[in-house]
């Protein structure tokens, strides 16, 4: 264990622990939109900033991605100076300018005083941020069926060519990380449509529920010790017999007792 201050409070933290962690686990609010529990730090969106120091360093400070930067005996941080502020009003600025369109960015923008960006904003915009959540997590999964294609502002997270990814398995891990809601899917008549594919959807052979795409399915059963039968059956009728089976223990209990 190492002992850090954050804001003027000592706090414990874990050797090798991501300053970030340690700030949620405080409950102190930072902004982190790249930042996802399934994936290894990135530091992408850099709202995480945070100033530090140490007492032996006579006063002077750095900025870095918290997120990124782990703790270190005597560490001081501080996560809302103006300095620190100032720097996430300017990265802010220039989200409002590429995703002027955005729910979640125009929320975070006026929660820092950022009404409007100063910059041209893009007319075209997709509002994706170019936090690479989607590429790393699909990456992750060993599939990569998307990438980064383009420079500059023109940059843009695509499947190879626009076509159809090959290696795409429709499990929408790309979508449901995704900090600003980017990437567009649909269901529907028993098939998924993502990044111009479509999948077929695997249904519950007792209630009819539509659930993940065949190859999602394919996938799962490949890379981890699960029956076969597994996915013929939805989680909520799963869970509905389990509940049954375990009243009928009840029961069969009660009865040997009276």
């Amino acid at each position: 264990m190492v002992l850090i201050q954050i804001n003027g409070k000592m706090v414990k933290a874990h050797e090798g622990e991501m300053v970030l962690s340690v700030l949620r686990r405080e409950g102190i609010e930072v902004p982190a939109l790249c930042d996802h529990q399934a994936l290894e730090p990135g530091g992408s969106c850099r709202l995480c900033m945070v100033e530090i120091t140490k007492a032996d360093w006579d006063g002077w400070t750095k900025n870095v991605t918290s997120c990124l930067y782990p703790v270190e005996e005597g560490l001081i941080v501080s996560t809302h100076s103006e300095g620190v502020l100032e720097i996430r009003r300017n990265i802010l600025d220039m989200l409002l300018a590429r995703c002027p369109n955005s729910d979640v960015i125009q929320k975070l923008a006026e929660e820092h005083g950022v009404m409007k960006t100063s910059f041209d904003t893009l007319p075209d915009s997709d509002n994706c941020i170019m936090c690479y959540a989607c590429t790393r997590v699909c990456e992750v999964l060993g599939k990569s069926a998307i990438s980064a294609v383009m420079r500059g502002h023109k940059k843009v997270i695509a499947s190879p060519f626009g076509d159809a990814p090959p290696d795409c398995i429709g499990c929408l891990s790309c979508a449901h990380i995704c900090p600003t809601n980017v990437i567009l899917w649909k269901d529907e008549n028993g098939k998924r449509t993502i990044w111009n594919k479509s999948f077929d959807l695997i249904t519950c052979k007792k209630c009819g529920k539509e659930t993940i795409s065949r190859e999602f399915a394919d996938y799962l059963l490949e890379q981890r010790d699960i029956p076969a039968d597994y996915f013929e059956t939805c989680d909520d009728c799963k869970r509905m017999e389990l509940a049954f089976k375990m009243g009928g223990l009840v029961d069969g209990a009660e009865e040997v007792a009276i």
